[in-house]
């Protein structure tokens, strides 16, 4: 396991958390375990505190005794919120689909064509402009990308071999979500890449701006199985050097890594469908259940959670801090959080650096 850098302050939280996180995840409701502070009446006390995820906050009269969460456990206190659903798959074809109909809306490509039902269009979220689903050469962060066969996330940013430092690097690379270049375990390796999106225009082979290079498989949860543990929702692809640049459309370039954000501070993306935001984290050391449509369930660990700062579309955006450290990357979330992977793991478990 890939080393959790946590601050000290958390580390007896942390140890409670790892302990009894397993069963506070079969209550009733709750999707995620996470690590800290205790709000009241709106307002963060400041207080470390055991934070347990719900989708739907329910008055505790309508709850048995055992589906309550304890006001305290192991002597730490906890905090119960209120998050929504947790979906990856945060591509345009989610922006799409309305939520009675479940994740799982299929589209089809026809002669290179993406073919959308009436009832899909007509649930589009009124989110734009969408300055970023256009094409660009070189092609930088933030921008519309995705596998030929889904409809668009976003380009993260370009990135190398970590083997290939220092010294001269052979081969460069797009970074984005395993979901937006690898079509959530469906591509094969070599697979295109489009810029912009398929539903931002991108055709093959026009324009082909990168070929799928590996990606980190997703486990998905299967029922009467152990539970496997998640850690990254990623994956690259190698292009051309004069293609690709590492900036970030109003976020620049990043000039290191934050391996260890903390509960409080501010970060910043750029995406392809609300351009550029800031979040603040909220949660740290998150172990988080995600739906990916279809009745797919992955649940990952270490994730880092953020107020709302994305919608559909910009799975695979870099976050950074205001200092343009890495922090994670973008790749899912609900109406009230976004969730994203440490970049620490991201690196290590594709073997690349995002930074010079």
């Amino acid at each position: 396991m890939i080393e959790n850098m946590l601050p000290k302050e958390y580390n007896e939280l942390a140890a409670v958390q790892a302990a009894e996180q397993d069963s506070l995840l079969t209550m009733p409701n709750v999707v995620g375990v996470a690590l800290g502070t205790k709000w009241q009446g709106g307002l963060d006390t400041g207080e470390k505190a055991l934070t347990v995820l719900v989708d739907t906050k329910l008055p505790k009269e309508s709850l048995n005794k055992n589906d309550l969460v304890p006001p305290t456990i192991s002597k730490m206190r906890t905090d119960v919120q209120e998050v929504g659903v947790l979906q990856a798959g945060r591509t345009v074809e989610q922006m799409l689909t309305p939520p009675a109909l479940g994740n799982g809306h299929q589209l089809d490509t026809i002669g290179g064509q993406l073919a959308l039902d009436d009832v899909a269009l007509a649930a589009r979220e009124n989110i734009g402009p969408f300055a970023l689903a256009k094409r660009f050469r070189p092609a930088f962060g933030g921008v519309s990308a995705g596998h030929f066969k889904i409809t668009a996330g976003t380009l993260g940013t370009c990135c190398y071999d970590a083997s290939a430092f220092p010294g001269k690097p052979s081969r460069y690379y797009i970074l984005s979500n395993n979901h937006v270049l690898a079509n959530s375990n469906a591509a094969s390796i070599g697979d295109p890449i489009l810029q912009p999106g398929p539903f931002d225009g991108g055709t093959f082979p026009a324009d082909v701006i990168a070929r799928l290079s590996r990606f980190v498989p997703i486990k998905f949860i299967q029922a009467g199985q152990p539970v496997p543990l998640n850690l990254v929702d990623a994956a690259i692809a190698e292009g051309q050097f004069h293609d690709l640049d590492r900036r970030i459309f109003w976020v620049g370039d990043i000039k290191d890594v934050n391996n260890a954000p903390t509960v409080g501070m501010v970060v910043q993306k750029t995406g392809r469908t609300t351009n550029w935001t800031t979040g603040k984290v909220q949660n740290i050391n998150a172990t988080v259940d995600v739906n990916y449509g279809g009745g797919k369930v992955a649940r990952f660990a270490q994730q880092i959670v953020t107020s709302d700062m994305s919608a559909g579309g910009d799975s695979g955006s870099l976050v950074a801090d205001r200092d343009n450290k890495a922090v994670g990357l973008l790749f899912a979330g609900s109406a009230v959080v976004t969730i994203v992977n440490r970049i620490a793991l991201v690196e290590s478990l594709l073997g690349i650096r995002v930074r010079p």
